[in-house]
């Protein structure tokens, strides 16, 4: 007996496709059984014709809590996600206060349980004294972050030799180490040539020779101390060719976002604070080097950098370009972006999951549960309509943020129905069963 069955559809893992009925039990996948065998459960869900994916993996978003709860907080942000169908978010920890010691952790943990409509892993924030490391590590965060530039003196390690020393200390602590690939040096240098302070003065502050020096930076740093690195966003065609080249040295793993592969520099123009961010959009050309990457498998992960802020921040009045709020929404729209690139064939279903799923779930420390529709995961399930389209609007995004970059697009394909272990969330792009989300731990 089975608590559901959801018939008929195609299921979608990383390693490839094929139909199956799912059989649930307890939260939890239970059975992949051929199609029409014979089953006994409390409830069945038809899926014929549809593809069922596993619940997407977002390993880069902000949530805003605790301090920063006018951009967004726990329940707009798992909300927007339950919508979109990311059914785990990796919580990045630049809130107010930033989540850096045990106490700060536990805290945040504690505030959102009770109040995710997803489930949640929280990532903890290196900074240079690396106080009770141990009491942090057995909150069991499913990362540590690592920034080399563009934030507090506390947590900025600005050289190859920081970068080396504080890795040898965290080599074999467990979680993988997120490093953010900045250049300190060129943000310093660029404010001292006095540059104004427009869209071309911003670019100019943080090149791509920036991020390809903090590639390679961050995996000659995990070479030398053998830990466990994961390079946060990268963008530009000089980024992906030192990533390409250096990525074999070590145990290495590299994300981007879809807004990377949608927007150039030139839309600033038009778009202006709504798209300001860091790293800022690059040239036609660069983005055609990373949708390349894309296509032959070369990116780890895709993630959204959901970064939200509210409408009076983004359109106040502001002495330059660079002093706007850095970031945008992108939780919702997530697996609509991406199964657009699968009507482009630029990557295939797999593909998809491999990026959203399974690798962050796995590189995170949550591979035993999540990423996969596998006996044994939890039943964070997808039904997705691939014979339908979606119009992406302002209107429906559930974030505090009330807009998304790819308003007014038509994506391929459209989301029916969303499960958390085993639990329908979402119907027809509506919440109809909120706050079932749990705080999740690495299991490394």
């Amino acid at each position: 007996m089975f608590d559901t069955m959801i018939l008929g559809g195609t299921v979608v893992n990383a390693d490839g496709q094929g139909l199956a009925d799912v059989g649930i039990r307890d939260g939890r996948v239970a059975a992949l059984l051929a199609p029409g065998e014979t089953v006994m459960a409390r409830s069945f869900i038809d899926a014929g014709g549809k593809q069922l994916l596993p619940g997407l993996v977002d390993a880069h978003a902000h949530l805003r809590e605790p301090g920063l709860t006018q951009k967004e907080d726990f329940e707009s942000g798992t909300h927007a996600a339950a919508l979109g169908g990311v059914t785990t978010i990796l919580d990045m920890p630049t809130d107010d206060p930033w989540t850096a010691t045990a106490r700060q952790l536990s805290e945040k943990m504690a505030s959102a349980t009770g109040r995710l409509h997803v489930d949640v892993g929280f990532q903890a924030v290196v900074s240079k004294s690396c106080d009770s490391l141990d009491d942090l590590l057995a909150l069991s965060p499913v990362s540590l972050e690592l920034f080399t530039a563009d934030v507090p003196a506390e947590y900025l390690f600005d050289s190859l030799d920081a970068v080396t020393e504080i890795l040898r200390r965290l080599a074999g602590a467990g979680p993988v180490i997120g490093v953010s690939p900045g250049d300190q040096s060129i943000l310093e240098g660029s404010a001292g040539r006095d540059r104004g302070g427009d869209i071309s003065a911003f670019l100019a502050s943080r090149p791509p020779i920036a991020e390809a020096g903090g590639i390679a930076r961050a995996v000659l740093a995990a070479a030398e101390t053998g830990a466990r690195v994961h390079v946060r966003q990268v963008n530009s065609k000089l980024g992906v060719e030192a990533w390409c080249r250096l990525q074999s040295m070590a145990d290495v793993t590299v994300e981007t976002t879809p807004q990377n592969l949608f927007f150039t520099s030139g839309d600033y123009e038009t778009a202006g604070a709504k798209l300001k961010g860091s790293p800022p959009f690059r040239r036609y050309d660069d983005v055609q080097a990373l949708r390349h990457a894309v296509f032959e498998g070369l990116i780890t992960i895709m993630a959204t950098d959901h970064a939200p802020h509210s409408a009076v921040e983004k359109s106040a009045a502001y002495g330059s370009f660079a002093d706007i709020p850095g970031g945008m929404p992108g939780l919702q729209t997530l697996l609509s972006v991406m199964l657009d690139l699968v009507a482009e064939k630029l990557v295939a279903l797999p593909d998809l999951v491999r990026m959203c799923a399974y690798n962050p779930a796995n590189r995170f420390g949550l591979g035993r549960s999540k990423g996969s529709i596998a006996v044994g995961c939890d039943a964070d399930i997808l039904v997705v309509d691939l014979n339908h389209s979606t119009v992406i609007t302002d209107a429906e995004q559930a974030t505090r943020a009330a807009y998304t970059p790819f308003h007014g697009r038509r994506m391929a394909g459209r989301l029916t129905d969303v499960f958390l272990r085993g639990e329908r969330i979402v119907k027809d792009g509506v919440l109809i069963a909120p706050r079932r989300g749990q705080v999740v731990r690495s299991a490394t």
